[in-house]
């Protein structure tokens, strides 16, 4: 027996499909698909969020400078707001990486709540669904390969 996938709740392996308590035999499946099903906007929503919060520090230091050429002072006040802006940019760019993996991480997961049927006796059956895209995929692509590798053993 092979296994193609397995965490907590799902498992495929060459000969059955494990998920959610229910055990079903490759053998009975007689035709596998996925779906994609209704947008989920919170992911959309922080991404765009991560977005704005990453172009604050740029934003205000373009303001900064801008606000330095513009008024007449010194060359001291005109360098302290050159300064304080450069700064208020060069802040942002820790921070900029770790919001950058944040919104990785929003694709990983999707906008999508994504579903896996599957032809069992005539009936169509919901098998997973999920708003984690990666892990969806790594279970659909298994369940393909399982479903592929038995056609060719049977």
């Amino acid at each position: 027996m092979v296994t193609y996938y397995r965490d907590a709740a799902v498992e495929v392996t060459s000969d059955r499909l494990a998920l959610g308590g229910r055990v079903y035999p490759l053998a009975a499946l007689d035709q596998v698909w996925h779906r994609r099903g209704a947008r989920q906007w919170g992911g959309v929503v922080s991404r765009g969020a991560f977005g704005i919060v990453m172009i604050g520090p740029l934003v205000t230091a373009t303001f900064g400078l801008l606000i330095a050429m513009l008024l007449h002072t010194s060359i001291a006040v005109t360098a302290a707001i050159v300064a304080g802006s450069v700064l208020i940019g060069l802040a942002g760019v820790p921070v900029a990486d770790l919001l950058l993996d944040r919104v990785d991480r929003t694709y990983d997961r999707g906008s999508h709540e994504l579903e896996l049927w599957a032809l069992i006796e005539g009936q169509q059956v919901l098998l997973l669904h999920s708003a984690d895209a990666r892990r969806f995929n790594q279970i659909y692509r298994a369940l393909q390969r399982a479903v592929e590798g038995s056609a060719v053993r049977g």
